[in-house]
């Protein structure tokens, strides 16, 4: 079954794009139905058509919970089955998240639990880390600590900097997002209890994923 895909969005949108791709592809069952920005001058709004596209600027709103209302109206009214955020740079307030709780997903360049937040590859590089990677989880008020669905990891390389390592890890973030899309387009996935759940068993630990990087 397609799924509604409301994808929030700050920067360049390659995880959007190979979301589109995918869609157009045949390899992912889903249609986006819209892109939300906090950032006007973002990217990742130009790979949509107009009509889909929301962005405004949170300083022109007299707080976060005003802001994130707005935000919210505008996911809302786009009728999506799942809310994506794809490299989206601000903290959700917990009134958001409550209100699409279950069915909202983020991409975080880190093996969570480690390195919530941002900075992460150069705090694996820091840390002296065999391997890094990339978690799919779900979004609760408390940040980058829902429960994960799918992880890629990415080994460290000698000579690796924070630059190089970001780019390995992309490699295997675009997939990774892209297969647990595909589980929630099978009705294979779902939050239950604070609890990542596949088909219909509770993920005791995430899903590791394996793949190629050039």
């Amino acid at each position: 079954m397609s799924i509604r895909l409301a994808v929030l969005a700050s920067g360049r949108g390659s995880n959007l794009q190979a979301i589109l791709d995918a869609i157009a592809a045949g390899a992912l069952d889903a249609e986006v139905v819209g892109v939300f920005s906090d950032k006007p001058a973002a990217p990742a709004l130009r790979r949509v058509a107009e009509p889909l596209r929301w962005s405004r600027k949170a300083k022109d709103y007299p707080d976060r919970d005003a802001f994130d209302a707005e935000l919210a109206d505008a996911v809302a009214a786009s009728r999506p089955d799942w809310i994506v955020c794809a490299g989206y740079m601000r903290i959700l307030g917990d009134g958001f998240v409550q209100r699409f709780r279950g069915r909202l997903l983020n991409i975080h360049p880190s093996l969570l639990p480690k390195y919530r937040g941002l900075h992460t590859h150069a705090r694996a590089l820091a840390a002296g880390d065999v391997e890094h990677g990339a978690s799919v989880h779900f979004v609760i008020p408390a940040l980058d600590a829902g429960a994960v669905i799918a992880q890629a990891p990415v080994p460290m390389l000698a000579g690796d900097s924070a630059h190089s390592l970001a780019e390995r890890v992309l490699q295997v973030e675009h997939p990774l997002l892209l297969a647990v899309l595909q589980m929630a387009a099978d009705g294979r996935i779902s939050e239950q209890a604070g609890d990542a759940v596949l088909d219909s068993h509770p993920l005791l630990i995430p899903l590791r994923l394996e793949f190629a990087i050039i």
